[in-house]
């Protein structure tokens, strides 16, 4: 047999590392939910040293700002892990999911308490890796997964990990506690013990109701009050358990609709404040733009769309839909008589995003003249800059960023009960409108500037009625 080539030597090393990896990690895993505590002394209440530390775990972990995680969910063919950081102080995770029972869960995922982004991956390897420390830019979508079960209930349990004060330690003293032995971990050791997990915020009292499917999940502390393990049950009462790494805490970079690379919000400085003051004169001596939307609104709309902009005509058009739905799309006007929206099919060509031209007239268009949803009050937004910038006096630079190749400024400006996000780069030309929605994402209007199309102007109305049903009640 002929001798084997360095090109094959390193993908049979490749391999190998591969397979020591993916060994490591499901070994790690079956560690995580098979323990049981080893013989020695017998399980008894808590000492005051042990309930004073328990009581403090949370807080500990809170100001200890973040910390890398893996978590193991369910055991078997049905396992699902999560793999990478979370931070406390924001608050934020950003994970790997994966493992044999994942199933539509593969992928990364980026979430708040109340909010949960995934870019879906089913083609991923099984057992799941850090995520990239800056995540892609694409294919990001709002999901809202069951309450207390599965990725939901893992997220829920890593939140409530941290609170920003202790809890009582009395009731875990009278026997709302118990003491199950000692461990090592990393080298330093670490008690086992024994109490509910109240929802973050909330003060451990033995009539409370805990978050966790059971009442005696285990918590390995160490002399420190600092968790270095965590194991229960979910409210369906499958098996969960998290392990914490303080030594792998990199800051999750959180993706667009979570608000973007985090920065260092500060006062205009006289330069920004004369470059925001001119940006209605910018935008009114330009031809318009091309703008395409993003826009992550209700519980689990994924709203995309294309279409132009002109400040000058004071109009906008554009087609929007729902990114998992087919067949259907909805074209979005707005002029100086106010909001118009109409639903029509997807054209022959369903790659195309931007609307029909010139705007079909018999669509059955509804009309108002009140945004319907937050699609519409971020469309009105982006045409009102053209005139006076409302709350322009209290705008902060939120931090440096890059728009099509040029350097830009991403001023925020709050305008009555709404928070806009302005990006503009050094001439003064808006690059990207956000606003923040109330579900606490960011929906994105991206523009580019250029000559618009001939007619693009609303057409004469046919049908009017008062434009009711936002797009997000309809998606789907």
């Amino acid at each position: 047999m002929a001798e084997e080539g360095p090109a094959g030597r390193r993908r049979t090393t490749l391999v190998v590392l591969g397979v020591v990896a993916a060994t490591s990690a499901a070994a790690l895993v079956a560690g995580l939910l098979s323990w049981s505590p080893a013989p020695g002394a017998p399980a008894r209440a808590l000492t005051g040293d042990e309930a004073e530390r328990l009581a403090a775990v949370r807080v500990s972990t809170y100001r200890d700002v973040r910390a890398g995680v893996r978590v193991a969910v369910g055991t078997g063919a049905g396992r699902t892990d999560l793999v990478g950081w979370v931070d406390w102080s924001r608050p934020l995770a950003y994970l790997d999911v994966g493992g044999p029972g994942a199933g539509q869960d593969r992928g990364l995922v980026q979430a708040t308490p109340s909010v949960v982004v995934q870019r879906p991956d089913p083609t991923a390897i099984v057992t799941p890796a850090r995520p990239p420390l800056v995540p892609p830019g694409d294919r990001w979508r709002l999901r809202n997964p069951p309450t207390g079960r599965g990725l939901a209930g893992a997220l829920a349990v890593l939140f409530a990990l941290a609170a920003d004060r202790a809890a009582p330690a009395e009731p875990l003293r009278a026997g709302g506690g118990r003491w199950l032995g000692r461990d090592t971990l990393g080298g330093d050791p670490v008690d086992i013990l024994q109490a509910a997990l109240w929802p973050a915020g909330a003060a451990a009292a033995p009539n409370g109701q805990p978050m966790a499917g059971d009442t005696d999940p285990r918590w390995w502390v160490d002399q420190d009050a600092r968790l270095r393990r965590w194991a229960g049950r979910l409210a369906d009462g499958t098996p969960i358990t998290v392990a914490l790494d303080r030594v792998d805490r990199p800051t999750p970079w959180p993706v667009d609709a979570l608000g973007g690379r985090p920065g260092l919000p500060r006062a205009l400085t006289d330069e920004e404040a004369a470059r925001l003051a001119r940006l209605a004169t910018r935008l009114r001596t330009g031809t318009g733009a091309a703008v395409t939307v993003t826009a992550p609104l209700g519980s689990a709309a994924n709203l995309r769309g294309a279409g132009w902009l002109s400040w000058s005509a004071g109009v906008s058009y554009l087609s929007v839909a729902e990114q998992d739905t087919l067949g259907r799309r909805t074209l979005l006007r707005r002029d100086r008589a106010g909001f118009a929206r109409a639903d029509v099919p997807v054209g022959p060509d369903p790659a195309s995003p931007g609307p029909p031209l010139p705007p079909p007239v018999a669509a059955g268009w509804r009309t108002g003249g009140q945004p319907a949803d937050e699609l519409d009050l971020l469309v009105d937004a982006a045409l009102r800059a053209g005139g006076r910038l409302p709350g322009a006096g209290t705008a902060i630079r939120i931090r440096g960023d890059r728009r099509a190749d040029r350097p830009v400024d991403v001023f925020e400006v709050r305008q009555q009960s709404l928070r806009l996000r302005y990006w503009l780069d050094r001439p003064g030309f808006l690059h990207r409108l956000e606003l923040r929605t109330t579900g606490g994402l960011w929906a994105q209007l991206d523009l580019r500037p250029g000559p618009l199309p001939a007619g693009i102007a609303p057409p004469r109305r046919q049908r009017t009625v008062d434009v009711t049903t936002p797009l997000t009640s309809r998606a789907g």
